[in-house]
């Protein structure tokens, strides 16, 4: 009997049809040998066992490509994950960019009351200048895990410029934001950074409070006017700004 060609993609299964209509025909034909008989059911058994051949083939690169797609999905959801990431967070500190604070603020006053604390570096371009760029880095990565270790569960701390800084306490009330705020001041001022050995980092902090549905430019307006009052009055202090103007 003839050798069977490897099925292609397009004759995948009309060889099988084939042998079986060729069977169906011998199954019929009350005139035909034993003999032929033998020789159709041969054939048709040939090509069940391609048949078999080929689905088996067909199963495992099913189950391949499946395995490969799952694959390339996690990749492309990791890819998806890093990206988003790094859209809403600054590369040097890890936390939230400027264009994701505000965001986030804006999300938060639309269900609650919110506390907005800015503060600034005192004197950073000085330790710039004094200890080199790398310096000044690592002063702000400090100057964030020291933030981070001050501030409660639910704040958000932001990187809105190259040395300054918003934190985010949703539902909190003026007095507690400015204790909170007078505590992160002593986190940065209490004892020297390791990058700047003997020389203590000072920050100047404004505190606003904004009603849930206020305005969060106006909140962040006040309470940058209330850090640069308190650069004014001698650096390392914090300010409560003026309440908002009602509507």
């Amino acid at each position: 009997m003839p050798e069977i060609d490897t099925p292609t993609q397009h004759d995948l299964f009309e060889q099988e049809a084939a042998a079986l209509e060729r069977a169906l025909r011998a199954r019929d034909d009350v005139t035909l040998s034993a003999a032929g008989c033998r020789a159709a059911l041969a054939d048709l058994v040939q090509h069940f066992e391609r048949l078999m051949r080929e689905s088996r083939r067909l199963i495992r690169r099913s189950d391949r490509e499946e395995r490969e797609l799952n694959v390339l999905n996690s990749e492309l959801h990791r890819l998806a994950s890093q990206l988003e990431y790094k859209a809403r967070h600054d590369s040097l500190t890890g936390a939230l960019n400027r264009g994701a604070i505000f965001e986030r603020a804006g999300r938060l006053l639309e269900c609650c009351p919110l506390a907005l604390v800015v503060l600034d570096i005192d004197c950073f371009k000085s330790i710039n200048d004094a200890h080199g760029h790398p310096a000044g880095d690592a002063v702000i990565c400090e100057v964030v895990n020291r933030l981070r270790q001050s501030v409660p569960v639910g704040a958000e701390i932001g990187r809105v410029g190259g040395e300054e800084f918003s934190i985010l306490l949703p539902g909190a009330s003026q007095e507690a934001a400015l204790q909170r705020a007078e505590a992160m001041r002593q986190a940065i001022a209490s004892r020297p950074f390791d990058c700047l050995p003997g020389r203590v980092v000072t920050a100047s902090f404004g505190v606003s409070t904004t009603p849930q549905r206020g305005s969060f430019g106006d909140a962040y307006a006040r309470a940058d006017e209330a850090m640069f009052e308190a650069k004014r009055g001698g650096r390392n202090q914090v300010r409560a700004a003026a309440a908002p103007v009602q509507g």
